[in-house]
């Protein structure tokens, strides 16, 4: 995928959800993987053009694991021209030595956006970009309905808590386009040092997704577009319920 068509695909979404306004401070998730990446270079270049001008920063949430070497991506936000901090934390520790957590996903997704939210809050920021692509949002579903009987996906959500709200504007990417962009453009990958990375449920759910859809191609952007646009009881995509 090129540069040129990933600013199509987020500019898109952007519009259709109307995901910025003018004098935003956007917080962008950086884990280190192809997905906040792709979206940092996307939101840094559509910075430049878009008629709605915002600021941007660079956040990383560190879980306190070693060998959490974070230069790579310092340098890349040096040379796209943007602000970046990392958050240090004990989630870590606190997930997988005191409590222990067999199935510790859940807790830290929600400790890991708890701090990122608020760091973003304490530097101005108005709103969080997280790096949901299509497959993300398609595996969220089948996730929530598998697990929890519900399924609570919005492209644009305002935390009252927070005063914060999260935009994910990857939305209309295909995981294999940002999996190109990857390799076309060498972004600086930083290996998760999660001890439970590839063993999670939703790696299970990415798994079934991508044979459904070798039996039956073309059915992932069937979903997405059922997502977009119909009703899973009682919410739809502007989360209205």
């Amino acid at each position: 995928m090129k540069l040129q068509q990933l600013y199509s695909y987020v500019r898109q979404a952007i519009d259709d959800y109307r995901m910025i306004a003018d004098g935003d401070r956007i917080a962008v998730g950086i884990s280190g993987g192809k997905d906040s990446l792709t979206l940092l270079y996307a939101l840094s270049g559509l910075r430049r053009f878009y008629p709605k001008k915002f600021e941007l920063a660079a956040l990383t949430v560190d879980l306190g694991f070693d060998h959490y070497d974070l230069s790579e991506i310092r340098q890349l936000c040096k040379t796209l021209d943007v602000e970046y901090h990392v958050i240090k934390t004990k989630i870590g520790e606190i997930v997988f030595e005191e409590r222990k957590e067999s199935s510790p996903c859940a807790l830290c997704a929600k400790m890991r956006k708890g701090a990122l939210n608020d760091y973003a809050r304490q530097i101005g920021c108005n709103k969080v970009a997280y790096a949901h692509h299509m497959d993300d949002i398609i595996e969220t579903m089948f996730l929530s309905m598998f697990y929890e009987g519900q399924f609570s996906f919005a492209p644009v959500t305002h935390l009252d808590r927070s005063g914060i709200t999260v935009i994910r504007p990857l939305m209309y990417v295909p995981e294999a386009n940002v999996i190109g962009f990857l390799h076309k453009y060498h972004l600086p990958l930083v290996k998760n040092p999660c001890p439970a990375d590839g063993e999670t449920k939703r790696e299970y759910v990415k798994q079934l997704v991508r044979q459904i859809n070798l039996e039956n191609p073309g059915v992932k952007k069937r979903i997405f577009h059922a997502i977009c646009t119909g009703r899973i009881e009682g919410w739809n995509i502007n989360g209205k319920q």
